[in-house]
């Protein structure tokens, strides 16, 4: 199990997520996203419009930057 926070993941705040995998993480960082959004938190709006603003091949690269911070982090104790 490793952790990551909504920061590291291009959110707006210290959140932790725990997972197995890259993929695990960053769906729950895509839920907790939307709950933000229905609350209207400006913060997380703003992170998810910087978020819209990449192109799908720099959306690509991000993602896989990303998957490999999360591959490098140490194991949770």
């Amino acid at each position: 199990m490793k952790t990551m926070t909504c920061k590291q993941l291009a959110g707006a705040c210290d959140q932790p997520f725990s997972a197995n995998s890259f993929e695990e993480i960053a769906k729950k960082s895509q839920q907790h996203g939307k709950e933000m959004f229905q609350q209207g938190d400006q913060a997380h709006l703003d992170a998810m419009n910087n978020m819209g603003k990449f192109t799908s091949e720099e959306m690509k690269i991000w993602l896989e930057q990303k998957k490999e911070e999360f591959d490098s982090l140490p194991e949770d104790n």
